[in-house]
């Protein structure tokens, strides 16, 4: 694969659209719980691929795959309020930034770098953080909300792309499952993956197929 190669720091690219779960924030282990309790309730057996798709899908189209995958009589909305009230509760308190990371993103804006967020997570969760203003932090924020189809799909990235007013070959995705990676890449973007909190990461697919690999936020800025 033809490798597109930029600088971090100093920034060589003309605009930034960033994951959230995993990427920014360790929070693998609280949709983790969120995950539990979902299917616990339910009768059912915690399921460790499925927690992996659901983190690609994003709550809407992820409550249409839980419904249809286990036959299950819940309404796709009242599915989507659930993981809203499980995630907001677990969010509000225990969320923050990674660290590096909020001194990365800082210093973007300050040298004139647009940034975007492109997440499946859902606004009322992201609103609940009270160490986190997202809205603060970024230019835009994209949910999974905004478009159609999850991560799988390049959607969300261009969506993010078009909101910043920046072409996707200039934009840099920064992200830590490899779907997401995929899709930013076929929409002709370049793609730093990223380290993350979940054991379940794909390393050795992430290293192949991103143009960069980005152990820690600390080691990006001198």
């Amino acid at each position: 694969m033809s490798r597109r190669r930029v600088n971090l720091w100093p920034p060589s690219f003309g605009a930034a659209i960033f994951d959230f779960d995993g990427t920014l924030a360790a929070t693998s282990a609280l949709w983790r719980r969120v995950d539990e309790i979902f299917f616990a309730t339910r009768g059912l057996e915690f399921d460790e691929s499925a927690s992996s798709i659901l983190a690609t899908l994003g709550f809407a189209e992820g409550a249409r795959w839980c419904v249809e995958t286990y036959r299950l009589r819940d309404e796709v909305q009242d599915i989507v309020d659930e993981w809203n009230r499980l995630g907001a509760a677990l969010y509000e308190t225990s969320v923050v930034l990674r660290p590096g990371a909020e001194r990365y993103l800082r210093t973007l804006r300050e040298a004139g770098v647009p940034l975007a967020l492109a997440t499946t997570n859902n606004p009322h969760v992201l609103g609940s953080m009270r160490h986190v203003d997202v809205y603060k932090l970024f230019d835009e924020v994209v949910c999974g909300v905004d478009v159609s189809r999850g991560k799988d799909h390049p959607d969300i990235y261009l969506e993010a792309a078009r909101r910043l007013e920046a072409q996707p070959s200039g934009c840099l995705v920064f992200e830590d499952i490899l779907p997401g990676v995929l899709s930013a890449r076929e929409a002709g973007m370049t793609t730093v993956a990223v380290r993350s909190d979940d054991a379940r990461q794909p390393v050795g697919a992430l290293k192949r197929e991103a143009d960069h690999w980005l152990d820690d936020w600390e080691s990006v800025l001198p």
